[in-house]
């Protein structure tokens, strides 16, 4: 064998022998059956490589020939799974911690097809329009079809204020539309509160990220300083497409003090996992509304379903994405790393939420919610002059009656715009009516005693 001068074809299929009893195969390889289908395959991509490097109409570097085949091999299993090279692995990282310059989407692809999962609030594709399910099918003219994650990724990230076309089909559409949008830096702020009226408050969770817990409990700690008592709250979910696995286990453990959150199953012993709730020092003894939509996905489905199935909050909204796997980060020697789906995540009854997703408790499709235009005064007993007056007129101070001319014009005048209108999201309406009426219920009496006459 001296002097035989091995070429690229030959050292990776060696390469990718030694690596298959490295992975633990050498189990399967005992069994001569087995053993020789693996080899024949193996042989038969050195063979098609060795092809390709000498009759290629031009010079193909091996580098990017393995990458290839290893992202093929990937992109086959799944749309979940893939392969990242060192840079796209650097991009990855950064997006958990601290930000990064694109347009504010979270894409997958659905059906073969480059697919919104949500645009990330306050983003550049949020103020556009984008939506959860629009399909992606030309960046910059380019065709998406059997383009990857990553590639896909990469021509749409770029430097600030540089401009990105998509050509996009959303559900009803006829023809496809082209919606240029302008790159800027992507903060990653995942908690944002409020409060919607005294005693009601607001929390938004858009992304899991590592700070997402931490932001959690200082909203609450706000929201309940200035509320006292804190009367509910609603957690909105809608359009978070996910994140970090722990973040998502410790936003459901916020609210729960016992019992399962969520649990795994793999097909190798390390990848079944459960976790579970633990007890709260600050315990928030208050009704709970999560909204939920098509948008939201992964993590967040995860709280979703955790606090639905111990009966902690009521679900508002429409059917979420239904992402249920599990994805491993598995970095490579040289700086690069595969995306692999090792499992499946059920809620703590066992439900599986994967292509099905979590159906809410009260179902309440997105509606443009306008004031009408004009409003009409309508007269009853004390506009009316002369009538006999109520119990808290007498006490207090009497004033002029308008005319009814001045009546009816008032209503008409534009009442100032208040940034806690919620007119505009009938879902966030329903939310606070529905914390209002579990106020209301508590109080009532179900065994017939009432209040005796004094």
């Amino acid at each position: 064998m001296k002097g035989r001068k091995f070429t690229p074809s030959i050292l990776v299929l060696t390469v990718l022998l030694i690596l298959f009893c490295a992975l633990g195969f050498s189990g399967s390889l005992r069994a001569s059956a087995s053993s020789e289908e693996i080899y024949q395959k193996l042989r038969l991509f050195s063979e098609v490589l060795d092809i390709v490097q000498k009759s290629y109409v031009e010079e193909v570097n091996p580098k990017d020939l393995i990458y290839g085949a290893i992202r093929g091999m990937l992109g086959s299993l799944d749309p979940h799974s893939s392969f990242m090279t060192p840079d796209d692995y650097k991009e990855l990282q950064i997006e958990t911690k601290g930000s990064f310059t694109g347009i504010g989407i979270e894409i997958t692809i659905k059906d073969g097809i480059l697919t919104v999962v949500s645009p990330i609030e306050g983003t550049p594709a949020y103020r556009a329009g984008i939506k959860a399910g629009d399909k992606i099918i030309k960046i910059n003219g380019k065709p998406t079809k059997n383009m990857s994650l990553f590639e896909a990724v990469k021509l749409l990230r770029g430097p600030k204020g540089t401009k990105v076309t998509i050509s996009i089909l959303r559900e009803g559409w006829t023809e496809l539309k082209d919606i240029t949008i302008v790159r800027d830096v992507i903060p990653i702020i995942s908690v944002r509160s409020r409060t919607l009226e005294p005693g009601y408050g607001y929390i938004r969770i858009s992304t899991f990220q590592e700070k997402t817990s931490r932001e959690l409990r200082k909203a609450l700690e706000k929201l309940e300083k200035e509320n006292k008592p804190l009367k509910g709250l609603v957690l909105d979910l809608r359009n978070n497409p996910g994140g970090l696995l722990d973040q998502a286990v410790k936003v459901a453990d916020e609210f729960l003090d016992r019992g399962l959150i969520v649990y795994t199953n793999g097909r190798l012993k390390n990848q079944s996992m459960k976790f579970e709730a633990t007890p709260n020092r600050h315990p928030h003894p208050y009704p709970l509304v999560v909204l939920v939509n098509e948008g939201s996905a992964s993590a967040s489905e995860i709280v979703a379903g955790a606090l639905q199935d111990h009966h902690r909050a009521i679900i508002v909204g429409t059917q979420t994405f239904g992402k249920g796997s599990v994805q491993t980060i598995i970095p490579l020697e040289d700086g690069s790393a595969i995306r692999l789906t090792t499992a499946r995540y059920y809620t703590p009854s066992g439900r599986s939420i994967q292509a099905k997703g979590i159906t809410p408790d009260i179902i309440v499709p997105w509606a443009v919610c306008e004031p009408p235009k004009k409003k009409f005064h309508l007269i009853r007993e004390k506009d009316l002059e002369r009538h006999i007056p109520s119990e808290t007129e007498k006490k207090s101070k009497k004033r002029p009656v308008p005319s009814l001319k001045e009546k009816h014009e008032s209503p008409n005048k534009s009442p100032k715009k208040d940034s806690n209108d919620l007119r505009r999201d009938n879902q966030l309406e329903e939310a606070l009516r529905i914390l209002k009426s579990w106020q209301i219920f508590t109080k009532m009496r179900i065994d017939g005693a009432g209040i005796q006459p004094r």
